[in-house]
């Protein structure tokens, strides 16, 4: 069950980025239409609560709850990696290459988290495992709300 979040852009009206915008994520902001949440994601947290407040504080560029937010890790085969850090979890996102931000794992222990990113290929697979079931199952959407947040996912 992946869940596709249709979003607003606020950078689009905004003069001033937030703090932790890089040039990375500051030259695809606006080209961003959708957000995509794994399953892995969801479990990781194990909150649906906790889960909605972390991605809208990431689309919003809330810097209030992170203590790092849009930290560029790398470049995986035209799928740029960042990170978020609320005191010891860590979110790894990603955008594909259909300019998508896919929420694809969040961690507390910091060993595991760079274990992650060095594992270039097991990142590439999360990302394609993603990207392929979107495009495979088409218009089969269904719609859920988690805790406010109106979300479709992925049969």
């Amino acid at each position: 069950m992946n869940l596709n979040i249709r979003i607003e852009n606020p950078c689009i009206d905004k003069t001033n980025f937030c703090v932790n915008c890089n040039n990375h994520f500051m030259r695809i902001r606006p080209a961003i239409k959708s957000v995509v949440v794994s399953k892995r994601f969801l479990r990781d947290l194990k909150d649906d609560e906790m889960a909605s407040s972390i991605i809208q504080a990431v689309l919003d560029c809330s810097t209030l709850e992170f203590n790092e937010l849009h930290k560029f890790e790398r470049n995986i085969d035209g799928n740029l990696i960042f990170r978020a850090r609320k005191g010891k979890l860590h979110v790894v996102y990603g955008v594909d290459k259909a300019m998508r931000i896919i929420f694809l794992t969040a961690m507390r222990d910091f060993t595991q988290y760079k274990k992650l990113l060095d594992n270039k290929k097991e990142i590439a697979r999360m990302i394609a495992r993603i990207s392929g079931r979107k495009a495979s199952r088409g218009p089969s959407e269904r719609v859920k709300t988690i805790a406010g947040l109106l979300v479709s996912w992925i049969r």
